[in-house]
């Protein structure tokens, strides 16, 4: 869909459909008004019949009315005073609920007045422009009748002259980011025997010759095993689906400036391997993949903004599954950084991959390196699906994250460190335990990953519960955490 932004008065419009805003207590807004007075008094004489009071994201579509050059008018309710960020998207998925339904091929909203609490233009723009974007996404690729065709092509934000530059660039943003939930959420809903780890390194292979400033290089099974990723190859060894650590630079800031690193889990399918899972709802463990996924979302959001930054996105992929020659529950293992682990879980498996993909991820010498998972159940328990859990070794980059989740609309909430939960990891044969017991699974998963990353800055975050929507016929992938993630590379940017 294309995007455009402009500062006209939007009564003098020609399109298919002009959306404007009604308050509670059916008070016309500024635009509203400005269509009441052409139309010789159609809206507010509509308004007197009750069809609509005003409440955020009720609807009223008007066909025809005398004096405008419009075809139709969409009335929307905002409320009696300023608008939350879920009130706010939940008004403008109203709006594209009703525009996707009509033959009109363009649309304009002017909405600019609106009020919503701790945003200016650029903020209401983002917010705005990705709600449209994402509510459009479908995903077919595998439905032998494919959706029809979307009616609805262009779409025009209309703004005060004051604000134009501000709405221009968060639309960009949001556009960019919207790009890359789309791709992370493709990435996530292919089925597992299509999407596995050598269909990722295929994929990152083609962004890199999309891409001159992107250098991929796909580590394989003998690599791993020269450098030691005992933890890695552990979890793949039960699968005929062979890992891959796939290694993406990106390099839009100056050279030598250090990078920022990206570390995602991608388990593009998990049975918990000889610990296996119970069988209703497995097919889900698809989506275990869901912080490469993000990961890759996020970088192609950087890429379509061309962002100064440098920037190293490492994506930990293996298939978890039992056979004859799985990993068994009392292994112990030795990982890329000389510490040996007793696995007493197969199904705590992404927190392997990730030992040995972090302790790699020294070579770079990062400014600050997040990781990215579907980590833990308890998380889900702790949290339901609306936040990310968020641990880090660092305050100031812990609040950082907090601050682009808000920012973003894409929260997450912090979780405690605290040494008494490092104790749980204790085990008699080796150096660390892969599981700590029934207590605070989302935090000693947390404390399993801090003992490889003492060397840099470092942030977990478990999408456990906001990676995918679960269950039925609405079940799907998100694309989160790609807009906290990229707000907060858009605020490295100097």
């Amino acid at each position: 869909m294309e995007f455009l932004v402009k500062s006209l008065r939007p009564e003098t419009l020609k399109t298919a459909t002009l959306v404007v805003n009604v308050a509670e207590g059916r008070k016309l807004g500024t635009a509203a008004k400005a269509l009441d007075d052409l139309s010789g008094g159609a809206i507010s004489t509509l308004l007197k019949r009750g069809d609509i009071a005003g409440k955020p994201g009720q609807t009223l579509l008007l066909h025809s009315l005398p004096g405008l050059k419009a075809e139709r008018v969409l009335l929307v309710g905002s409320g009696k005073d300023e608008l939350s960020d879920r009130q706010f998207r939940k008004l403008v998925a109203s709006v594209h609920g009703v525009l996707k339904g009509l033959a009109g091929s363009d649309a304009v909203l002017a909405l600019g007045e609106l009020q919503v609490k701790g945003r200016d233009a650029y903020g209401k723009a983002r917010l705005l422009v990705e709600t449209l974007a994402d509510g459009g996404y479908v995903f077919d690729q595998f439905k032998s009748k494919k959706a029809e065709p979307k009616a609805l092509k262009k779409l025009t934000l209309v703004v005060e002259k004051a604000e134009l530059a501000d709405v221009e660039r968060g639309s960009l943003h949001a556009r960019a980011i919207a790009t890359g939930m789309a791709y992370t959420r493709d990435l996530g809903n292919l089925p597992p025997n299509i999407c596995h780890p050598s269909y990722l390194a295929e994929e990152a292979k083609a962004l890199g010759k999309a891409h001159k400033n992107l250098k991929v290089e796909i580590l394989d099974e003998k690599k791993l095993k020269e450098l030691g990723a005992g933890a890695f190859l552990a979890v793949a060894q039960g699968s005929d689906q062979p890992p891959r650590m796939i290694v993406l630079q990106y390099n839009g800031g100056k050279k030598g400036e250090k990078p920022f690193a990206l570390v995602g889990k991608g388990i593009t399918f998990d049975t918990g391997g000889i610990s296996i899972k119970p069988s209703a709802g497995m097919d889900e463990m698809k989506y275990d993949m869901g912080g490469a996924a993000s990961v890759f979302g996020t970088l192609r959001a950087v890429l379509e903004l061309q962002l100064p930054i440098n920037l190293v996105c490492l994506l930990a992929c293996a298939e978890n599954m039992p056979s004859g020659g799985a990993t068994r529950p009392g292994d112990i293992v030795t990982t890329m950084s000389g510490q040996t682990v007793e696995i007493l879980n197969t199904d705590a498996e992404g927190r392997l991959v990730l030992c040995d993909t972090l302790t790699y991820a020294e070579r770079f010498k990062p400014q600050s390196v997040i990781d990215i998972a579907t980590l833990t159940g308890a998380c889900i328990v702790a949290l339901g699906s609306n936040v990310s859990g968020l641990m880090g070794n660092d305050d100031a980059l812990v609040q950082q994250l907090l601050s682009a989740g808000q920012r973003a609309d894409d929260r997450a909430w912090q979780l405690p460190l605290f040494d008494e939960y490092q104790e749980q990891l204790d085990s008699p044969f080796a150096d660390i335990a892969n599981i700590g017991g029934p207590k605070a699974g989302t935090i000693t998963a947390g404390c399993f990953l801090s003992r490889f990353t003492k060397s840099y800055k470092w942030a977990h975050l478990d999408i456990a519960g906001t990676a995918w929507i679960s269950g039925g016929k609405d079940k799907g992938a998100t694309g989160r955490p790609v807009p906290l993630l990229t707000q907060y590379l858009l605020d490295q940017v100097k």
